[in-house]
């Protein structure tokens, strides 16, 4: 695996950030407006609340990881979207680039964009409502290494979906996110759903973070807390090998049928 090659796959998505400004300003755009919108709809459920209660920590902290999640899966997808609506994916395995290169490559791009959002985010929450998204310690890192391991397999399980049905797939990459979090224990505990639902709760790593992030403040690790961890990284690391050995398949299947020029013809 050559690091220049991932590295080139990466530096030209930062490069189509630089030569078009928009994109920044629709990224950030979406941050501002995830922020106050929900900061608000928090203040304003906390004046219902009992006094010990603050629906901004409840609620801003997972949207902040929540959209982590999002960037991440999105971020992978769209950096494969940018070659195939630029016609210039079949260009790149023109050269020596491996499909496993190209893949670290969008990945790296995504980890990149997905930073940059959740800093911002965390840095907007702060200073417009007074919220500290690492209150709860250094105790979050682990647990957003399995939003982000689990991110990373739904971005490329999408990636598979569109390589093998074409660009139209996309629209099914999109609202992931938001279905995902009904079942992943985003804004309430899993107990909140029936019994049916809780049993697909238990498949979904990001619902063993959300789990045992709630209402945490300087907690320290303890049993529940190291289970859930271990679990959840079992998980979205199980579904990373899997979604990747899928994509590999069928980029085998269209090399092998042919199918995968029609990504240098389709406008």
């Amino acid at each position: 695996m050559s690091l220049t090659r991932i590295y080139a796959v990466f530096i030209r998505q930062i490069f189509l950030f630089k030569g078009n400004p928009v994109r920044l300003v629709a990224v950030f755009l979406w941050i501002f407006i995830d922020i106050i919108l929900w900061g608000f709809i928090s203040k304003y459920l906390s004046t219902f609340g009992a006094a010990t209660f603050s629906f901004v920590n409840a609620v801003l902290g997972a949207i902040i990881l929540w959209d982590f999640l999002g960037r991440i899966q999105q971020g992978v997808m769209t950096a494969f979207l940018e070659d195939i609506w630029s016609q210039n994916f079949i260009n790149f395995f023109t050269s020596p680039l491996k499909i496993k290169e190209y893949v670290v490559g969008l990945v790296a791009t995504s980890l990149a964009t997905g930073l940059v959002g959740f800093l911002a985010m965390a840095v907007l929450a702060g200073l417009a409502f007074g919220y500290n998204v690492f209150k709860i310690g250094l105790i979050i890192l682990p647990f957003m290494l399995i939003l982000f391991i689990f991110a990373v397999a739904m971005g490329i399980f999408m990636t598979a979906i569109i390589l093998r049905f074409g660009p139209s797939a996309e629209w099914l990459g999109w609202p992931i996110p938001f279905a995902m979090s009904v079942f992943a224990g985003v804004f309430y505990p899993i107990s909140t759903l029936p019994g049916a639902l809780q049993i697909l709760s238990k498949i979904i790593p990001a619902s063993y973070v959300f789990e045992s992030l709630r209402g945490l403040g300087g907690t320290t690790l303890n049993l529940n807390l190291l289970t859930n961890f271990f679990v959840g990284f079992i998980l979205a690391v199980f579904y990373l090998v899997i979604m990747y050995i899928f994509l590999i398949m069928i980029y085998r299947r269209n090399l092998k049928n042919g199918q995968l020029s029609r990504f240098s013809a389709e406008s």
